[in-house]
Order: C-alpha cells, then sequence, then structure tokens
C-alpha cells in the first residue's frame, strides 16, 4: 500500500542523525554566544533603568530565543572547531588555562590539544588570526548638527574614533584626529544611491 523505505536507508539516515546530533551536542552548547551578547548590549542601552530594562527583556524574550538558537547551532559551534568565534574573537572556554583535577594532555598527541581547524578571519590572506583587528562595536554619536563620531572598538581591545564632519559641501572624516579623505555631499549621495536595493 504505502511505499516502505528499505531497512539500509533507515538506518544509514539514523546513523547520519546521531553523528549530526553528537557532533552538535559536543561543540555548540558551550560558547561566548556572541549574538546573544549583541542584543543584551542593544538592551542595556535601550534605556537606563532597571526595571525598564527588565521590561525590554521580556519584550526581546522572542529575539533572545532566535539569537541563541544562532550561537548554538553556528557560532558556538564555529567557536568550538576553529579555537575563536569568529563575531568577537572569543577564544573557546574550553581552551582555558585553568587549574584542573586530571591532566592528560601530556599523554596525547599535540593534534588533540587545540581546535583542528583554523580561526576565521577578516583579512585576506591572513594566515595569523590572533593579529586579526576586526571591529567588533560601533556606537554613533551625534556631537553637532554638522559632527558625528562612530566609537569603534576591535576584538583585539583596541579602540578608535571616526569622525565625519561637514563643512559647506564637503565632509571631511578623519580617524583619531588625522584626516583620512574628504568628499563633497553630491559624491555621498551619489554612492548611498548605489547601495540602495534595485525595486
Amino acid at each position: 500500500m504505502g511505499n516502505k523505505m528499505p531497512k539500509s536507508a533507515v538506518k544509514k539516515i539514523a546513523m547520519l542523525t546521531a553523528v549530526a546530533s553528537l557532533t552538535s551536542a559536543l561543540s555548540a552548547c558551550v560558547g561566548s554566544n556572541a549574538v546573544t551578547d549583541k542584543v543584551m548590549q542593544f538592551n542595556l542601552e535601550v534605556v537606563d533603568n532597571r526595571y525598564a530594562r527588565g521590561g525590554v527583556n521580556i519584550l526581546l524574550l522572542p529575539v533572545y530565543a532566535l539569537t541563541l538558537a544562532v550561537d548554538v547551532v553556528v557560532f558556538n559551534s564555529l567557536e568550538f572547531w576553529t579555537g575563536k568565534n569568529p563575531l568577537n574573537g572569543s577564544p573557546h572556554i574550553f581552551d582555558s588555562e585553568v587549574k584542573t583535577q586530571y591532566k592528560i594532555n601530556e599523554n596525547l598527541d599535540p593534534s588533540l590539544r587545540k581546535a583542528p581547524l583554523k580561526p576565521l578571519s577578516n583579512k585576506k590572506g591572513d594566515t595569523d588570526a590572533d593579529d586579526e583587528k576586526a571591529v567588533y562595536s560601533v556606537q554613533v554619536n551625534p556631537v553637532n548638527e554638522n559632527t558625528i563620531d562612530y566609537d569603534i572598538v576591535y576584538t583585539n581591545g583596541e579602540k578608535a574614533v571616526l569622525r565625519g564632519e561637514k563643512v559647506g559641501e564637503e565632509v571631511t572624516f578623519s580617524l583619531n584626529g588625522e584626516v583620512v579623505t574628504t568628499a563633497s555631499m553630491n559624491e555621498l549621495s551619489s554612492y548611498m544611491a548605489k547601495q540602495q536595493p534595485q525595486s
């Protein structure tokens, strides 16, 4: 009457499901939860009152559920297998140097002492991800009607300020006080028009 799946196919599906579940269970649950941390940071920056923050937290529960799922399935797994979270550069907690009850690393092959894959890097051709300088966060701070500061924090802890200052029809951009470039309002408008999705 109905189509029956061959026993060998059922066994293969069961084996693949078991391997996928085990891989996920070993690697995904523990990590720095970088996406969820970004939502928490947003939650804290909405309002300065602890009770209002609690209210915002309740409103964001569906968002937290989604970001935690993304962290657990994607980013914590990448963090486990590469040794670093690709979003915030945090080393995986399992690589922490702490006082332990059982020391087994010295008896293991060196390949079993650290993450098997190289960390993901935002730099092309970068082979040493430890020197990576990726942007961790950017906060926009209007100074006045003609000036905006972008406070940048990098994954290695360094900070910088990118300032855009409009004088007449020109905007001057400086990084930490050093002029980087100047653009006309027409050039900026043209650039922004090209970035808009075509409908």
